[in-house]
């Protein structure tokens, strides 16, 4: 199977989780701006969850890009995937309705860490498909950027339990490091 079938599909899945994440924003009832005060939690949550999101797709783009066929284990990995991006507006409208709370802050380093292992899967059965030799085998090489984004998740799943603001601020600076997408394939892709 071509790859073409597979993006699309991924596609259509996280154009629509983001689009429940948004349709679970609660609106204010009136129009005094005091009343986006208790909504900035939530606002907070939701963007950091839609650069997340975003960042899996662009470099799930890339990845599938470089995909010379896609065959039943890539398929499954993928849907391992979007299954743990499927989470992403129950746990996000979780946190925003409980900022800083332990409980919430826990399953969402819990599902962004599963997704991050998901995505990991991916490119390992992808690896194993394409080759040791394969155009993404080279250009994906050890992955120290995914590995480190783990530890960090780890890191902050622990710190939830203690201090949930310091595990929120580690989830915000997996964003800021994947903000810039994975360019080591799209860099090499071109050549």
């Amino acid at each position: 199977m071509k790859t073409s079938r597979l993006e699309a599909f991924s596609d259509a899945v996280i154009a629509i989780i983001i689009t429940i994440m948004v349709l679970e924003m609660e609106a204010p009832h009136t129009s005094s701006i005091e009343e986006l005060v208790p909504l900035l939690p939530t606002l907070f949550a939701f963007a950091i969850s839609f650069i997340i999101l975003g960042i899996y797709w662009n470099n799930h783009h890339h990845l599938l890009h470089a995909v010379r066929k896609v065959n039943g284990k890539i398929l499954w990995a993928n849907l391992h995937l979007l299954f743990w991006l499927s989470l992403f507006p129950f746990v996000t409208g979780w946190v925003g309705h409980n900022l800083f709370a332990k409980i919430p802050t826990l399953f969402y380093g819990i599902v962004l860490l599963m997704a991050a292992i998901a995505y990991r899967i991916l490119i390992i059965t992808i690896i194993k498909s394409e080759g040791k030799r394969s155009f993404i085998s080279r250009y994906i090489g050890n992955d120290n950027k995914g590995k480190i984004t783990i530890v960090i998740i780890l890191l902050a799943i622990l710190s939830s339990f203690f201090f949930p603001i310091v595990s929120m601020i580690l989830y915000l600076v997996i964003t800021l490091i994947w903000i810039v997408p994975d360019r080591r394939i799209e860099r090499n892709i071109k050549r």
